[in-house]
């Protein structure tokens, strides 16, 4: 999978600012489940994948469950909107440092890039910005707003 690399063009910059945004806007709950999106910036998403783990009986997904479950969005994705980039972003609280459960997706992300011939990017978008765990690559905000 290829990692997000500097220098990014100013749309790309425009896109993945919309992506913060659109989160900050939609998720206003302090503690909300981790939640992986597959789709683009402004446009409605192809699929999503919940991992709450409130609750008692709350069980993570395991890394073959991740890989299927992301393989089907994949298939619906392509036949209900053929030709447009897709790429998969995971919103979950906190902070933009590296956590377990990026890693876990990254990993699930690069295997089924490898097993479908993709390459799809994988970014991981809190309340104050966006990272590619990968590279590194990140842009933060303290006051984000709507242009």
């Amino acid at each position: 999978m290829p990692p997000v690399e500097e220098p990014l063009s100013r749309a790309d910059l425009v896109l993945l600012r919309r992506l913060v945004l659109e989160h900050k806007a939609a998720e206003r709950r302090h503690r909300f489940p981790a939640v992986l999106h597959l789709g683009g910036p402004g446009r409605p998403e192809a699929g999503r994948i919940v991992e709450d783990h409130a609750g008692p009986d709350a069980e993570r997904l395991d890394h073959a469950l991740r890989c299927d479950v992301l393989e089907a969005l994949l298939k619906r994705a392509t036949r209900t909107d053929p030709g447009r980039p897709l790429m998969t972003w995971l919103t979950r609280p906190g902070t933009l440092e590296v956590q377990d459960l990026d890693l876990e997706w990254l990993r699930a992300v690069t295997r089924v890039n490898a097993e479908t011939d993709r390459a799809l990017p994988f970014l991981v978008v809190t309340r104050d910005g966006w990272r590619d765990p990968a590279s590194g690559v990140e842009r933060r905000w303290r006051r984000l707003r709507q242009r």
